[in-house]
């Protein structure tokens, strides 16, 4: 790798697999000192050695308490990638307020609470690098019996256009990448609990791709990379759509 995030400190959520992971071995092969955070303790074991450049520390997300002590223990950061999400299948009518809630507090509330814990040190020194996870299930597209999930996911678009807004003059930066479908162990769980032909679930999906396949998390984790460097410091506020073309 040609080392263009050396020198950075960056903080993962959801690392522990999917394009989380794939994010923080891609950072760490980039020259970035790596913070990789999941909520699933042997999932960080396994990531740790994939790379000496990686440390690990549990963190459940929905906790606003764990967040700011682990940015005060663990920070300053450079950079932060908010990957972490939970997706709820179902229409308005399928969805009640404990899913309504949960979807919140994992795709929103989290980002609210890691945005606000490390902006303050990233001010004082006038730099950083925020990057969140949305996805075209958001104000780019409409899908079907994602309600709670498209919701969380537009106003993620929202809160990242807010604080690239409110400090593009104090050197912080604030994107949002919105994936298509993406070959990740979560999808494969949700293919699972789907039921009946697998193989028809996974054909499904891949049908609606007009490239024909599905997404690769390194190929979100380039994206992701670019957007941590230097390569994008005039880029804020925008929404990055990779799809392979199945918003269009």
């Amino acid at each position: 790798m040609s080392g263009r995030l050396s020198g950075k400190y960056a903080l993962i959520t959801a690392a522990g697999a999917g394009i989380g992971r794939a994010t923080a071995i891609r950072f760490a092969k980039e020259g970035a000192r790596v913070l990789a955070t999941d909520i699933n303790a042997d999932a960080l074991a396994s990531l740790k050695a994939e790379d000496p450049a990686i440390t690990t520390c549990p963190l459940d997300v929905t906790h606003a308490e764990q967040i700011h002590a682990l940015v005060r223990e663990r920070g300053p950061f450079d950079v932060l990638f908010n990957c972490a999400g939970y997706v709820h299948a179902g229409t308005v009518l399928d969805t009640d307020d404990v899913s309504w809630r949960r979807s919140f507090s994992i795709n929103v509330d989290s980002m609210f609470h890691l945005c606000k814990a490390v902006l303050p040190p990233m001010l004082e020194r006038g730099r950083g690098s925020i990057i969140n996870m949305s996805s075209v299930a958001s104000s780019i597209k409409g899908v079907p019996n994602r309600f709670a999930y498209t919701a969380t996911k537009a106003a993620v678009i929202g809160l990242t256009r807010s604080i690239a807004a409110d400090f593009v003059t104090r050197g912080i930066r604030c994107n949002a990448i919105c994936p298509g479908t993406v070959k990740t162990p979560s999808l494969g769980e949700r293919v699972r609990a789907l039921g009946g032909d697998e193989e028809a679930h996974w054909r499904s999906f891949v049908e609606r791709q007009p490239m024909g396949r599905l997404g690769d998390p390194e190929e979100i984790a380039a994206l992701a990379v670019y957007l941590a460097s230097d390569e994008s410091s005039f880029t804020t506020g925008t929404v990055h759509v990779v799809d392979g073309g199945w918003s269009n």
